[in-house]
């Protein structure tokens, strides 16, 4: 049970910090800033490879789910990242 409260107090923490951090940008920086905050789910990958590491069936194929999903938002962070860049770049 203590884990499970931990669990819940983190993601209440984090949703109310990332809440507070975007109402704070300015919307001409939020979807550079965006795309390059994607990049982050790298830590959602770690926590994801852990939580399939437990054991049980059902963790195994969440964190599975967690791996790919977070995969394909640090690949399209960095996919976008880099398409504003070239629209900025000097025209050759």
């Amino acid at each position: 049970m203590n884990g499970l409260l931990m669990g819940i107090y983190l993601f209440v923490l984090a949703l109310l910090l990332g809440s507070e951090l975007i109402s704070k940008v300015p919307p001409t920086l939020h979807t550079p800033l965006m795309s390059g905050a994607n990049a982050v789910s790298g830590i959602t990958i770690v926590g994801a490879l852990w939580a399939a590491h437990s054991g049980s069936p059902a963790s195994n194929i969440l964190g599975f789910l967690a791996v790919v999903m977070a995969t394909i938002n640090v690949v399209g962070g960095f996919a976008v990242t880099d398409r504003m860049l070239k629209m900025f770049g000097r025209k050759r």
